[in-house]
């Protein structure tokens, strides 16, 4: 099926709110282009379409959890936006995770029912890897 409703997410593969957010996509019918951005990495200019698409600040997509952000000082208030996202260009696991673009924005989903605002089209129904039924 060819979709003329571009979805890009921008996934993890370990981590359960990406795969719930990519399985409720595929699930609504969509064939996203997914991007293990941890393998792939980022560019500088990737990231400011990323925080200006979304409409925040590099702060608000970092991820400060299992990663190298507090011994990076970027969890620091003064940490500017410039430090962190040219932290994240070296260490891509900084990019909190998943962020779905699609033609009707483009956001951090989560948690990953957040996703839904961002479809054309919603799935019949979901249930996520741990059990939990979504409400559609």
């Amino acid at each position: 099926m060819t979709d003329t409703f571009p979805i890009t997410i921008y996934h993890n593969p370990k981590c359960g709110t990406s795969r719930n957010t990519l399985a409720m996509i595929q699930a609504a019918g969509y064939a996203p282009e997914v991007v293990e951005y941890v393998k792939a990495g980022w560019t500088r200019p990737q990231l400011d379409a990323i925080v200006a698409a979304t409409g925040g600040s590099a702060r608000e997509i970092m991820r400060t959890k299992g990663t190298p952000a507090e011994e990076l000082g970027l969890t620091d208030p003064g940490a500017s936006d410039e430090a962190i996202l040219a932290a994240m260009v070296e260490h891509p696991i900084l990019v909190n995770r998943p962020i779905v673009a699609s033609p009707k924005g483009t956001r951090l989903c989560r948690p990953s029912e957040l996703v839904l605002d961002l479809l054309e089209r919603r799935p019949e129904s979901f249930t996520k890897e741990d059990g939990e039924v979504v409400k559609l």
